[in-house]
């Protein structure tokens, strides 16, 4: 039986990784086998290139910037393919939408964004915890990257992954509420795969 994978995508503190580390432990605790990822993995050496980016130590363009954070999801193909293949739920804490979504935003063409992805593992259902962007810097004040302080930049993300959570395989819920409303949503929707 081949595994899932679920993806959550959102702004920054909308609760990605907090609601992929619940769903992955209710999971777990139903006797299922799951793998938790989280792009960008910033252990591997293409990882390190995007934490320089972020931190402005590189002046990369946005389609520079797109392609290290696609390249930095292909370098863990091989392990997703063979969890899948095991029959592992991968709950992943960002995935391709996110470059759909920042790219978009930043003027490079979202078709090209997902045909540079389109021989990853395709997500079985994707998660939009859709917040604000103020509500993304109230959650989080200090130590933003460059992409967390520009606002109107975070405003055209979020119409971005709306316009992508209009499309089947997704389930866009208020990331605005309290954190066990959400992670209820979060298990129904799940429920109905298993």
């Amino acid at each position: 039986m081949r595994g899932l994978l679920i993806a959550f995508e959102g702004l920054d503190q909308s609760g990605k990784q907090t609601q992929a580390e619940w769903l992955r432990d209710r999971l777990i605790e139903a006797g299922r086998r799951v793998r938790l990822l989280s792009f960008p993995a910033y252990e591997t050496p293409i990882g390190v290139e995007i934490r320089q980016g972020l931190a402005g130590a590189c002046d990369w363009g946005a389609d520079v910037m797109q392609l290290l954070y696609i390249a930095n999801r292909y370098e863990a193909r091989p392990l997703m393919e063979s969890e899948l293949a095991e029959g592992t739920i991968l709950v992943c804490d960002r995935y391709m939408a996110s470059s759909i979504a920042y790219g978009e935003s930043q003027g490079l063409d979202a078709s090209w964004l997902r045909d540079a992805q389109r021989h990853l593992p395709q997500p079985d259902l994707t998660f939009l915890l859709d917040i604000a962007p103020d509500v993304s810097a109230r959650r989080k004040a200090v130590d933003r990257d460059k992409f967390e302080r520009d606002l109107a930049l975070l405003g055209r993300v979020r119409e971005s992954y709306l316009r992508q959570a209009a499309s089947s395989g997704w389930v866009r819920l208020d990331a605005d509420r309290d954190r066990d409303a959400v992670a209820a949503d979060v298990f129904e929707a799940v429920k109905r795969l298993l």
